[in-house]
């Protein structure tokens, strides 16, 4: 089963489920805000996609966190930080198979459905 994480008001989302819906893909949808990331979920996503590549430093989010919790990030704060504020979480992450992606990108959804 795909599962595809976000937050349901989000642009990238509404066009991410948008595409998964043409190809009658079938998926689960969670919402960080009604279920929020977990450290253990955080952590497998991290060997697929980086903790670099999953924060999101261009949103209002990060831009409203404090400068002291931003500096000096690794692994584990920003773990933290992502646990604490997931609207930090870049957007989809998309899991698959044992295999994670993030970002909207129609040729890596395509490959994960090959997966089938």
């Amino acid at each position: 089963m795909i599962r595809i994480y976000g937050i349901r008001n989000c642009d990238t989302i509404k066009k991410t489920l948008a595409w998964f819906d043409s190809q009658n893909a079938e998926y689960e949808f969670i919402d960080y805000k009604k279920t929020p990331p977990t450290d253990d979920l955080l952590r497998s996503w991290l060997p697929h996609i980086g903790w670099e590549n999953l924060v999101n430093k261009r949103g209002t989010t990060w831009r409203n966190i404090d400068d002291a919790l931003k500096t000096d990030l690794n692994a584990d704060s920003a773990i933290q930080l992502m646990i604490e504020n997931p609207s930090v979480i870049k957007r989809p992450v998309v899991e698959h198979r044992g295999l994670a992606l993030v970002g909207y990108n129609e040729q890596a959804f395509k490959d994960l459905l090959a997966l089938d």
